[in-house]
């Protein structure tokens, strides 16, 4: 019933195991399939409506421990982390699920003509697989920090207590069994749900932008494998009408790769602006509990590895498409068109053919990058101005201490 990713020809494609445990424990984000049933439409609704009351009941809960010990800054900042990532979550998560019918024409236009599969391009597939190891490690770190909230129950066992996953105030007795059993799932269920909408979301943008960056490159070796090819067997008289005919192709499918940009930027943009918004005041907090308690604080330091990698994997993958992009106007200056006027007697055509070029570089004058609303770019410089920015709030928080 969950959509499946396919290619061009039906073919099935093999998630890896992110986007696998995004796709099947993720209910809220994840899209159905086309042709599903009225019945389980109606059902995907209420479900998401029951999901969205389950997330505002943490979120009052998470807020009134705040409130209960805005007095005490130690105890208040032990809350806060949480508090954080629940509501950035409630806002980019639901953002998506009012909108997964965009998602799923992204993601199907994606693996329909972006995708490129490992028996096509063996090498730049593997090149692929390596600059998304940052990713997937990130995804482990982000389960190995929930897998420290499992810790609770073990310990509620052992020392005879009854508390919840998070640092959450109800106004009424929780610790009562029959409210303590079902509020401790809902815990857990929203522990998955941000877990893996953490670190799906950042697979699926990486797998988006490292696919679209290598058809990219084929693009480059495709526009000079045709300049040698016509440099060694045309005439004179029509290798200015022959080449100018492939440059208009290779700037279709130029044009073509640039729209598929935009439509990834209208889906992420923001979504990336909600999630760097919140980085900041998170490495703050996290660091600053980590760097008080480190004993005590195993989860903080855990978490703040995974965020600090999260952004640091969006930056790299996001500056390697940026430069990628920027590369080609001067790839479009430097494709030995020169050689293909010195060779060819047709002026006319040799015209057109320098008249052609200058578009193609004119298009091509301003790279692509993810953007948070228009704000910033998804780069490392954008990770680092908000690395920065958390440092600074972090010796705000040591010298009030």
């Amino acid at each position: 019933m969950r959509y499946q990713p396919r290619l061009r020809d039906g073919k099935v494609v093999p998630l890896h195991w992110p986007l696998a445990m995004y796709r099947r424990l993720n209910h809220i984000i994840w899209p159905l399939e086309d042709g599903t049933s009225e019945r389980a439409v109606f059902i995907e609704k209420v479900v998401l409506f029951v999901g969205f009351l389950i997330f505002c009941q943490h979120n009052e809960v998470d807020f009134h421990y705040l409130l209960a010990n805005r007095h005490d800054i130690d105890k208040m900042l032990t809350g806060a982390p949480t508090f954080l990532v629940l509501l950035e979550i409630q806002i980019r998560g639901f953002q998506l699920a009012i909108r997964k019918d965009d998602f799923k024409r992204l993601l199907q236009k994606f693996y329909a003509d972006i995708y490129v599969t490992q028996e096509s391009e063996p090498v730049l597939y593997a090149r692929i697989q390596k600059w998304l190891l940052a990713t997937r490690l990130n995804s482990m770190v982000y389960l190995l920090a929930l897998l420290n909230f499992s810790v609770v129950p073990v310990k509620n066992i052992i020392y005879h207590r009854r508390e919840m996953l998070y640092q959450q105030v109800y106004l009424f007795d929780n610790t009562k069994l029959y409210f303590f059993l079902p509020l401790i799932c809902l815990n857990y269920w929203i522990g998955i749900i941000i877990t893996t909408m953490l670190f799906g979301e950042l697979n699926v943008i990486g797998e988006l932008m490292m696919h679209l960056n290598a058809r990219f490159v084929i693009l480059k070796s495709d526009l000079s494998q045709v300049v040698t090819r016509l440099l060694e067997v045309e005439n004179s008289s029509e290798i200015a009408a022959k080449y100018r005919r492939a440059l208009i192709n290779i700037m279709r499918r130029n044009v073509a790769l640039n729209l598929f940009g935009e439509q990834m930027e209208r889906e992420f943009t923001f979504r990336i602006f909600t999630m760097f918004s919140f980085s900041a005041i998170l490495l703050c907090i996290m660091g600053f509990k980590a760097y008080t308690n480190p004993i005590g604080n195993i989860v903080y330091i855990i978490w703040f590895i995974a965020k600090f990698c999260e952004l640091l994997a969006f930056g790299m993958l996001g500056s390697i498409l940026y430069t990628t992009t920027d590369d080609l106007s001067v790839m479009y200056y430097s494709c030995k068109w020169e050689q293909v006027i010195y060779h060819s007697n047709n002026v006319q055509e040799n015209v057109l053919l320098m008249k052609l070029v200058s578009q193609a570089i004119q298009i091509n004058s301003r790279p692509f990058f993810l953007t948070g609303l228009k704000y910033f770019r998804v780069t490392l410089v954008a990770v680092l101005k908000i690395i920065q920015g958390a440092f600074s709030y972090f010796t705000f928080l040591t010298s009030i201490r």
